[in-house]
């Protein structure tokens, strides 16, 4: 797929279960996903490892939403020892950018003491559905501190679904379930029916999930 594409086509594939990907950084084409099987996050159950509830507690990171999008973006596109190439090329940078300034796409950040973004994840909210893109760390669990953060916004908010694509070995840890994509389609059209508040504080959320009556509130500057 060679062409423009703006941002009513993106969400309008979304809502039929596709999204868009480059092959590699370089790669100046998208093309269109639909995998046979899907990988969800289940938002009911969702399991966080004892040593991770431990370190939420402990507030190692200051979290926020939606206050460095384009940077959490950039951090998930570039290229790690572990990651050579990734999937997110200038176009989809510029895609989700329109996305986020539209209020359909989010992002969750996770900054240090001295104020340097660590680590994060972005998706795009329709309905009351979350689709989860990608994440990145570059510090001790700051990702998974950030899942944790949008797991519970998402609870508090009234969110149904949470997609992550595809398998990803690093999310079997917090219950992650590949269903076929027609079981997938309808838990969307579900999904999709109804609305969900993104912006829920989601505290509470993850004092449920930590098991913890101390987490703070997450920073929301939007």
């Amino acid at each position: 797929m060679s062409e423009r594409i703006d941002t009513e086509f993106v969400l309008d594939f979304y809502r039929r279960g596709v999204f868009p990907m480059a092959d590699s950084r370089e790669d100046e084409t998208l093309f269109l996903i639909s995998p046979a099987e899907r990988g969800v996050l289940p938002l009911k159950g969702f399991h966080i490892p004892r040593r991770l509830k431990r370190t939420v507690r402990q507030m190692p990171y200051k979290v926020t939403v939606d206050t460095a999008f384009n940077r959490v973006i950039d951090a998930c596109a570039e290229e790690q020892p572990d990651r050579p190439t990734t999937w997110i090329n200038t176009q989809i940078q510029n895609i989700y950018g329109a996305l986020h300034r539209e209020g359909h796409a989010h992002s969750i950040e996770c900054w240090n003491d001295e104020g340097e973004l660590v680590g994060g994840l972005y998706g795009v909210k329709i309905g009351a559905a979350f689709f989860g893109e990608s994440m990145f760390s570059r510090a001790t669990d700051a990702s998974k501190i950030a899942l944790v953060h949008l797991v519970a916004r998402l609870i508090e908010g009234g969110f149904e679904l949470l997609d992550a694509q595809f398998h990803n070995p690093h999310l079997e840890q917090f219950g992650l379930m590949e269903i076929p994509k027609e079981a997938f389609l309808q838990q969307l059209k579900d999904a999709l029916s109804k609305d969900a508040d993104f912006y829920s504080s989601g505290a509470s959320g993850v004092d449920g999930l930590t098991g913890s009556r101390s987490v703070h509130l997450i920073t929301q500057t939007s």
